[in-house]
């Protein structure tokens, strides 16, 4: 796994593109781990002026450079509480949407027949599923808080990794280091984990990284609807509260920021993908 690791690291730095995408997720990452230990204020606090009078609206300036909001928060401070929440969702939806589907997809692959009929099913049914209705229906149903949101996003986020698994594990079955190890009498469980599941992890760490995008993206999506952690700032949900506020056009500085830190994250982690996608698949590079 370690040697999997590294050697998704040298890939992703071998390439320019990918240098500098990593470069930019590692900053969102550190912005996300110290951004509430530098944020200047807290992301609900009010400002007062000298007078005591709520700074509320007020254009970026050298005391507030992103602005308040109608409630007189500073927006900066809310950047900067916000990358975490984006971030621990992401990471832990996209970890758990490629285990789930990872485990699917292998024992699709491998143990076939009406294993193979059942788990493929269950998997078209998740297909069939429209995704962002499902999950605020779901979200109304089991409350709005971090986990809750996860826990939606991963029960269908894994239907494509499975796919995807699966069919590597049917061309991986037939090959002869698998015959290999069953006439040394290896189980069924030692063939999966042992010795076709390293065969797909490149796969999986491909799938990890476009499901840290989605994620962030549908996270931030359920934030704009109302639908996120109430008690939670995030990027999703400072856009919403300027959207419910009729701010959009009035003040810019509250809604472009999120906007652009969204985009910025979601492109990183996309070419992080990308170029370590090249090298996994070649064809992909050709066709480009």
């Amino acid at each position: 796994m370690y040697r999997t690791v590294s050697r998704f690291f040298s890939i992703i730095w071998s390439s320019p593109a990918g240098r500098v995408s990593l470069a930019v997720f590692a900053l969102c990452v550190a912005t996300a781990i110290l951004g509430p230990l530098i944020a200047p204020y807290g992301p609900t606090e009010r400002i007062y002026d000298e007078a005591g009078k709520l700074v509320r609206l007020s254009p970026p300036t050298w005391n507030h450079w992103l602005g308040t909001t109608l409630l007189g928060r500073d927006v900066m401070s809310q950047m900067l509480w916000g990358a975490r929440p984006a971030l621990i969702i992401g990471v832990l939806t996209a970890l758990g949407t490629v285990v789930i589907g990872v485990n699917i997809g292998l024992l699709a692959g491998y143990l076939g027949g009406y294993v193979d009929s059942i788990l493929m099913r269950i998997t078209d049914i998740f297909l069939g599923l429209p995704f962002l209705p499902f999950m605020i229906v779901l979200l109304s149903l089991t409350g709005q808080n971090i986990w809750t949101i996860i826990f939606a996003m991963m029960i269908v986020m894994w239907r494509s990794t499975a796919r995807i698994v699966r069919a590597e594990v049917l061309s991986l079955r037939e090959r002869q280091f698998i015959a290999a190890a069953r006439t040394t009498g290896a189980s069924d469980f030692d063939i999966i984990y042992k010795e076709i599941a390293p065969n797909i992890m490149p796969f999986a760490l491909v799938g990890i990284t476009f499901a840290l995008a989605w994620a962030i993206i549908t996270e931030a999506s359920i934030g704009f609807l109302g639908f996120g952690d109430p008690n939670v700032v995030s990027w999703g949900s400072i856009i919403y509260d300027a959207y419910a506020s009729q701010m959009m056009y009035r003040a810019p500085w509250w809604v472009v920021p999120p906007g652009i830190a969204i985009m910025v994250l979601v492109t990183s982690v996309y070419f992080i993908g990308r170029a370590y996608e090249e090298v996994v698949n070649p064809r992909i590079k050709q066709a480009g």
